[in-house]
């Protein structure tokens, strides 16, 4: 059997249900929409496979949706790609693992005359898809470390700060989160496409989590050691704030530092409310996958490409800060109202 028949093996369940939610209408309409997820167990994806099939329901369109077994797993994203290729799609939606990796694949797609459009992850070069329907993880980032800077006042200048990033591959939505935090904090970046080349004393060090709570936990651990008192920590996710959280908590720590993240997930908003999380930016994860199954629509019925800003592929599918102790200068939603909006 070979590794691409496993793999369309593997997804056809979710596909059919998907694609069965819609079958009445899509007999009178071909489009094919495909949308590629990182993992179906993070939240935020599924919320936005949801998203998709609940638009391509609306549109009457086929939608089949892929994922790969976890976060990082280029070679089911790229065997999805491909399939899809064959399948005539008219368009892919994508959240890459690897922003550079699957640029060749996004090419042969396109010159198949496939719309791409990449969801929350932009492809390095961006350019690579015809847009971005994403959050602005930059200012995602540039929020809660705004809202972190005014929370310790003059003290800091003299915070000792954690960086739980995702992984080794910078990949754009991670650098852009990063740099957004430490540019809100008030930190020189240096360079804002890398990540860890700042000279600032204050920062700790940076440690890699998967986007996962035990990554958090780890990763909380290794940098307790380098130094114990730790008094903000940057979370590339919710699911890494609650383990950054634990770790602390085992030390007897919880109460001494502010923690921060970036999501907007119901799970982490109740983190807020509970006091786990001091603040998180919010993003729209069903909202990005419905208006990329819209431009799908709206390209195989008239040939027209997503309206993007006159300077870059980029759509912006907004964020907002979530917290319970809000700080002048910074706007914020409560985490009530935060529970109206979030997802999974």
């Amino acid at each position: 059997m070979s590794r691409l028949f496993r793999f369309l093996a593997s997804t056809v369940v979710c596909a059919s249900i998907v694609a069965g939610s819609v079958g009445a209408a899509a007999a009178d309409d071909d489009t094919l929409v495909g949308i590629v997820v990182k993992t179906r167990t993070n939240p935020f994806f599924v919320k936005m496979t949801e998203g998709a099939a609940q638009a391509a329901e609306e549109h009457g369109v086929d939608l089949r949706s892929y994922a790969g077994n976890y976060d990082g797993d280029v070679g089911s994203q790229i065997e999805a790609i491909e399939s899809l290729i064959a399948a005539g799609a008219d368009g892919i939606l994508l959240t890459p693992s690897d922003s550079s990796a699957l640029v060749p694949v996004v090419e042969r797609a396109r010159e198949a005359g496939i719309l791409v459009i990449a969801l929350d992850t932009a492809l390095t070069p961006a350019s690579a898809a015809h847009a971005t329907f994403a959050t602005d993880n930059f200012e995602a980032g540039k929020l809660v470390g705004q809202w972190a800077r005014a929370q310790l006042g003059d003290a800091a200048s003299d915070a000792r700060i954690a960086m739980l990033d995702l992984n080794t591959k910078e990949i754009s939505v991670d650098v852009a989160r990063d740099q957004g935090f430490l540019t809100g904090f008030g930190i020189d970046v240096k360079d804002p496409e890398d990540i860890g080349d700042e000279e600032d004393p204050r920062i700790v060090g940076h440690d890699v989590t998967q986007g996962s709570a035990e990554g958090g936990r780890r990763a909380m651990e290794n940098l307790l050691q380098r130094n114990p008192g730790i008094n903000v920590v940057y979370t590339i996710n919710e699911p890494a704030a609650a383990g950054a959280y634990e770790a602390l908590r085992s030390f007897g720590f919880e109460d001494q530092a502010l923690i921060v993240s970036i999501d907007g997930g119901c799970p982490g908003v109740k983190n807020v409310k509970a006091g786990v999380i001091g603040a998180t930016s919010m993003q729209f994860p069903l909202r990005m996958a419905k208006m990329g199954v819209d431009a799908v629509v709206e390209y195989a019925d008239t040939g027209k490409l997503p309206k993007t800003g006159a300077d870059s592929n980029f759509v912006n599918t907004g964020v907002e800060l979530v917290t319970d102790d809000p700080v002048e200068g910074v706007p914020s939603i409560s985490p009530e109202e935060g529970l109206e909006k979030c997802w999974g």
